[in-house]
Order: structure tokens, then sequence, then C-alpha cells
């Protein structure tokens, strides 16, 4: 058996040698073909087995022969006829093969020269005759023989114009290959331009080309070479992909190969660089960190996990991306307070001063700050208590935050939690995940740089819930001075003390807290704000903050009391101020325009001059109308603008005793008309009211400003009084307004928002107000100059209450009722 050494074109420059000087001659293959008869070829004849070459007729391939049959084969027919059947193996890897393990077609190859080469081995110089089928092997030993049918090759006649562009089309291919494959010489080029017949160009290129044994063989099998010569096109066009694809991976691998080691050059030149100044910055950035961790005043379990922390960056490469995740958590842990305390200022009369000079009003809540401070002050150490802030906007409940922090002596941190429906805000993201960072809490103690701030838990109500978590029960473990000590944030990983936190948390409807949250905090209601009290804001407040954040001064424009009342009663509607602040605004503006254009002004505001600048009434103040109709009464309404009066409208129409309700009421109002018509029913006899009356007159009572939803538990004993006014024709007494609701037993129930209803009354004109005696303890909480000239009647039943309110004279025209 024979192996081929190299089976590319490369062969075409196959190096010989003589047996004299061992010099290597260039052998160059040449293109003509031998004339040999089938007559001249014997048979059997000699089989020479091939492991790994395709021998094509006409064409010269160098074979390398190591087995002892083989050699025995090549020189004994080199002294003879030197012609010997190549013929190549089914599998490589048989050692002695038999019929089964060959090929069938062969080509018959004459023997050109035996080379004995410098390493010991011997190289056989075969030149190829023509095609043969093997029918047998006679003989095994001493080496292969066969009987043979020689084969011609079915050539195109001429003129073969198709058959011609063919070979041109392969012979372009074949210098394609070679151009784009690196291993092969340019040189071999050459060769396949000068070979000029076309049916040995074929053969040489089937046989040179870098295809498997087996297609190889299956080229040979072709009988027509026009046929073969189609299959050959084929199997370079797949060649000349396969190499480009593989030259564009390669040139991508060297390029980024080049690209890396680039950058490892520059980076161990930059090391050389910055060990010759004194270190490498990450290693003088590490010693830094553990520089700042010695000043620092934590724990021991602390200071262990730093430790095991810092121990990990010092394993990593600076050109990994954790890096710098490590490294900005050692930066957190460095630059949260542990245990660094702001001193907190005992003086309780500048705090006293300082909470009345920034807000007007809110005792309630000044009251609390303050014993908070006189506790603190006497025992020196107190957990700090979670304080909710609860009414309308624009009351000041947010900014009363940093007046607190003020008259404390620390620093101020907000937290807005409107929206905030991601419990990964409040306790933080693990490290492990992409743009990891701690919770808003722990950022804002990291901001205020001392770990006892106050600090503003905002719109608390207003928290979301979804699939993120839900934050409101991540809050329960910020609120409760119990568990606050141990808070625990999942990126910094450690437990950090909240207790000495002064939280101050803010609502506006505290129904939409969760229950357990609301049971962590102690909650304190901020009102509305009465006409008396807006002034002053106003005249303290308000006006000098405009003026200094418009450039105007003092002297330059007043505004007087009626002024002032003007723009609070009949431009603003609302509890707080903060419209009121934009309006005030609007004016000091209007001014500063006057000034900087140098026109003329009033430098005292008049009524006048408000309205041309701010256009005319948005509100009209609501007054009493008195009490000349039966049925019409005068009740007291909540709402988040403040309070407001309403009148309740009876009439009686003949009919079969319906009720109609109108005036765009909500449920609960709807209900306490139906209560109310059915304690009239009930005490009808106590009312001197024929009963047959509610069967054949049809009631309807209705609510004036249809337009504005209307409900609320308290206009119960409002429309009993109505009812009863209209079925006895009795008047109501004069200028009275009440309040409360009722049950069928006819107990008058406490209701709420009283200061603000009491303030809409006496704006209106009231001078009595009827309420449930339960409402007492309110009353007693407003200050006396704010309900002085109205005077207050406590019932405890329905029954006082008609008693009291209902005056024996009847209307001018009396209607009859049967």
């Amino acid at each position: 058996m024979s192996n081929k050494i190299d089976i590319s074109l490369e062969s075409l420059l196959l190096s010989s040698a003589t047996e004299d000087n061992n010099e290597f001659i260039p052998f160059i293959a040449n293109d003509s073909e031998m004339q040999i008869e089938s007559a001249d070829i014997p048979s059997p004849l000699p089989i020479l087995a091939l492991r790994n070459a395709v021998l094509f007729p006409g064409v010269v391939i160098p074979i390398s022969v190591g087995r002892e049959k083989s050699l025995k084969l090549v020189r004994e027919q080199y002294t003879k006829d030197k012609l010997v059947g190549a013929i190549s193996q089914i599998d490589a890897k048989v050692e002695d093969p038999e019929f089964e393990d060959l090929y069938k077609i062969g080509t018959i190859g004459q023997i050109i020269k035996i080379l004995e080469m410098p390493d010991g081995s011997t190289t056989v110089i075969l030149q190829g005759v023509k095609r043969f089928v093997l029918n047998e092997l006679v003989q095994q030993s001493p080496y292969l023989l066969g009987n043979i049918t020689p084969v011609e090759e079915s050539k195109p006649e001429p003129p073969a114009t198709d058959y011609d562009a063919i070979v041109s089309s392969v012979k372009d291919l074949a210098l394609k290959v070679i151009k784009l494959s690196p291993n092969i010489p340019n040189e071999a080029s050459f060769a396949i331009k000068n070979i000029d017949n076309p049916h040995f160009l074929v053969n040489f290129i089937c046989s040179n080309s870098d295809f498997q044994n087996e297609d190889k063989q299956r080229l040979l099998e072709i009988n027509a070479l026009k046929e073969r010569a189609l299959t050959l096109l084929q199997y370079l066009s797949k060649e000349v992909k396969m190499i480009e694809l593989k030259n564009d991976i390669q040139a991508k691998v060297k390029f980024d190969l080049d690209q890396q080691q680039r950058e490892y050059f520059l980076h161990q030149q930059m090391k050389t660089i910055q060990d010759e100044l004194g270190g490498s910055p990450t290693d003088q950035e590490i010693e830094d960190l553990r520089m700042r961790a010695e000043t620092k005043k934590w724990n021991a379990e602390v200071q262990a996990h730093f430790d095991k922390e810092i121990a990990k960056i010092e394993r990593m490469n600076p050109a990994v991306g954790e890096y710098s995740i490590q490294l900005n958590y050692l930066q957190l842990m460095l630059d949260l307070p542990w245990n660094e305390y702001s001193k907190d200022n005992f003086d309780l009369k500048r705090a006293k001063k300082v909470l009345d000079e920034d807000h007007f009003g809110l005792d309630q809540v000044k009251e609390r700050i303050l014993e908070h401070l006189a506790v603190l002050k006497l025992k020196k150490d107190l957990k700090s208590p979670i304080i909710c802030l609860y009414g309308p906007p624009g009351v000041g409940k947010t900014s009363l935050g940093k007046s607190v922090a003020k008259a404390l002596g620390r620093e101020y941190g907000r937290i807005s939690l409107g929206g905030l429906h991601d419990e990964a805000e409040i306790r933080g993201h693990r490290k492990t995940y992409i743009g990891a960072m701690p919770g808003r809490i722990i950022q804002t103690i990291k901001k205020s740089k001392y770990a006892n701030p106050v600090i503003i838990l905002d719109e608390i109500d207003k928290i979301g819930k979804d699939f993120h978590g839900d934050p409101a029960s991540a809050l329960l473990e910020v609120l409760d001075p119990e568990q606050n000590f141990s808070f625990h944030d999942n990126y910094l990983e450690v437990d950090f003390d909240l207790s000495k936190v002064l939280f101050i948390t803010t609502a506006n409807n505290i129904g939409t807290i969760a229950p357990a949250l609301r049971d962590r905090m102690e909650m304190i209601e901020v009102s509305g704000y009465l006409a008396e009290e807006k002034y002053e804001i106003t005249k303290q407040h308000l006006i000098p903050r405009q003026l200094e954040a418009h450039g105007v001064e003092k002297s330059q424009v007043k505004f007087p009391k009626k002024v002032v009342e003007t723009i609070i009663d009949e431009y603003t509607r609302e509890s707080g101020v903060r419209s009121l602040d934009k309006t005030i605004a609007k004016v000091v503006r209007n001014v500063a325009k006057h000034i900087a254009f140098e026109e003329e002004y009033n430098t005292t505001l008049s009524v006048e001059d408000i309205r041309k600048i701010l256009g005319a009434s948005r509100f009209q103040k609501d007054l009493y109308q008195g009490n000349e109709f039966a049925g019409v009464v005068t009740g007291l309404a909540w709402t988040e603008v403040g309070g407001e009066i309403l009148f309740i409208e009876t009439s009686l129409s003949p009919g079969k005793g319906g009720l109609t309700l109108t005036g765009n009421l909500g449920d609960v109002m709807k209900e306490s008309a139906v209560i109310a018509l059915e304690y009239i029913k009930s005490h009808s006899n106590e009312l001197g009211i024929n009963p047959e009356i509610f069967e054949k007159w049809n009631i309807h009572i209705h609510v004036p400003e249809g337009a504005i939803p209307k409900d609320g538990p308290s206009a119960g004993i409002t429309m009993s009084v109505a009812l009863a006014s209209a079925f006895t024709q009795r008047k109501v007494r004069k200028s009275l307004a009440m309040t409360g609701e009722i049950t069928l037993r006819g107990k008058i129930l406490a209701v709420g928002g009283i200061k603000e209803k009491i303030l809409a009354a006496k704006r209106a004109g009231i001078t009595d107000i009827m309420l449930s005696v339960e409402n007492r303890k309110d009353i007693d909480e407003i200050k006396d100059e704010y309900i002085k000239g109205l005077t207050f009647h406590y019932m405890e039943t329905i029954d006082e209450a008609l008693e009291f309110a209902l005056i024996n004279e009847q209307v001018k025209k009396p209607k009859k009722l049967d």
C-alpha cells in the first residue's frame, strides 16, 4: 500500500532527488497524454492499493510507499514494463486489503521514477495512463495481482462550445482557490494557466484539489468528461465558499487577539509606570478605604463584614465589571453615619419660637413636638415616635418637617411615597442585580450624614401595590420603634439603626392607609385654616415671601386687610393656603411689572385694583337666605376645601306619597332622607300631623347646585327638620344652621369637620348652630376668638331638635294639608 504525501496544488512543485548526490530537482507536470493501447496492458496486472490518493489519467502524482508488498511491487515493475494498477482503498485503515476493501474503478499508472528520500522512506512518481475496472484479485502474495478491463473516457465531440465554457469556469475557480488559500504557493497558478489540453486540465484539477478521497473517487468513476467537469465545478464552488468563510472567521479572530494583546501590553506598561511612581491607583484606593474604615464607629459585626468585603475586592481584577460594584458597595458602607448623631438643641423656648415663626396655628402639632423635646431633654435617650400629620392639601404638613428639624437642630430629609409600588424602593435591591442600589431610607440617611435626621415620608396614603411587592408592608419595619433599631436593607446586607430617626409622615386620607401601618403611627389631624388664620398666614408669611421672591420692596406695595380678605373669600376656596399663595404671587408679579416699566400704580392696593388684576370673583360667599318658607333649612357641610353651608328644600304636592330626591346626592344622604321621613311618619301624632297626609302628598327633597356631588353622614338632622317644617307648615328659627346624623330611634350622632363647618356658618352670617351633644368637645378645642358671636345648641334627640328649631309662627299663606 502507498500513502500520498500532498494532494493539494502544491504537488505541482514536487522535488525529486538523484541517486548520486541527493540534490532536489524541481519536477514539472506534463499535460501530454501517454499513448498506450489497451492491447499493450497486461492482465492480470499488479495492483497498487492507495490509502489517501486517487490517480487520474494523464496526471503525475507522488506516492509514498511504506508496506512491504507495495515496495516489492514497484521495484519489480520498475525493472519491467513499469505499469501498475493504482486503485484506492475504501477504508484507509485496512493494512492488508482484499477485493472487498478496494474500489472497483482505478487508473493504470506508469512508474516514472522511484526516489529514496533522506528520511529513509520511498516515494514513487506515477503518471496516470487509462482507467480500468477491477474484475477480481487472482493473487495476494507477494503483492496483489488482479484481472482488469481498461475503460475509455468519453470525450465531447468538437466543436464542444459548452464543454469549453465549463472547463474555463473550472479553471477560473481553481485559480480563485489558489488565490484564497494561504497554504498554496502562487506558482501553482502558473502551472494551471499553462495547461492547454482541456481534458488533462479537468483531471489535473480533480487530482490536486483539496477534496475528500470519496469525492475524488466519485469524479474518477464518471465516464463522460463533460459530466465530470460539471461535477468538479460544483465541488470547486463549494470549496471557494468554504475558504472565504474560513478566511473571514480567521480575520475576525486575529483582530480580537490583536486587540487583546494590545490592551494587555498597554496595561503592563501602565502597571510598570505606576509602580515607578509609587504604586497602582487600585492599591491606593483600597488602602484609602481601609484608612477611612479606621475612623468609623461601627460595631464588631459590621467591622467583620467590612473586612470580608474588602478582602474580596483585593482578589478581583480591576478590569472586570464586578470590581466597580464591589467598590461602590464599600464606599456606601463608609459614607453611612454609623452611630454618628447630631447634637439636639434642648432650648425649648427657642424651639417654640422657631415653630411659631414658621407656622401660624397648628397648636396641637407644635405641642407634640415640644413634648418630645422635653422628654428627650430629661431622659437623654428616647426612641423617636412616628408622627402622622393628616389633613387636606396645602395646610403645611410637609413644610412643618423643616421647621421641626430646625427646632431640633437636626438634618432634614424628605422621601416622596406618592405612587411608589416597588418594595425595593424601601428595602433596596440585592447586589447581584444589575443597577442595584440601596433603598430610599438608606440613601436619605447617607445624604444627611447623621443617623438621627428628621425624615418626612410624604403622601404615605398614596403608596401603590402590584407584582413588585407591597411597599406599605416594608414600611412596617421602618415605622415600628420596636423593630427599626435593626433595619435590614437588601443592598447593605447588614442591619442599620433607625431608632434615633424622627419620622414624620403625611397623608390626605387616612382611610387608604393599611391598618397595620396606621397602628404604628401617632395620628395628628391638621385641619383647614379659618379665614382669620389665613389672614394671619398671608400677612406674616405669604406676602413677605412673595415680595422677596419677586424683588419687590415692602415699601413699594401695601396689602390692606380688606384686600387680603377679598382675595381669601372671592378668589380662593381651599382648606390650605396653596392657591392663596399663588394668587398673592400673581398680584405681586403685576406690581413688579409696573415697577420695571416705571409706570404709575397704587402703592396701597384697593379692592378695585385686585379685581383688575385677578378679574371677576371666582367664588361667591354663601349667605344666609332667611326663613320665609316652610321646609327650607340651612345645613353645614365639610368639603376638601373647607366648610360650606347648604340649603335643603322640601316641597309637597298632591299624589300618592312618593319620595323624590334631587341635587346629585350620594347614597349616604339618600339613606338619611329615608330615615328622616320614616321617623317623621312614626312620630306624626307628637308633631300634630295627620297620618293620612303621607298617602295623599308626594314629597320632593332638593339640595341646590345639583352639578356638585354631595354625600356624607351629617345631613340627617337637617332633613328631619326640613320634612317636619314642610308637613307642619311651621317656619325654622331665624339664623339657625345645623349638622348631625340620626338613627331610627331618634338619637342625634356626632359628626366630623366641626371646625370647618363653624367657619362656614360664621362667614355666612349664621348666629345659632345646632349640634349633637357629643360634639361639645370639638367646640371646646376651638379658640374663643374664632367662635365669637356664635351660640351653640347641643341636642341629644330629634324631638329636642324639632322643638327648638320649629317655631309656632306659620308662613304668610299657609297651605292647608288634609
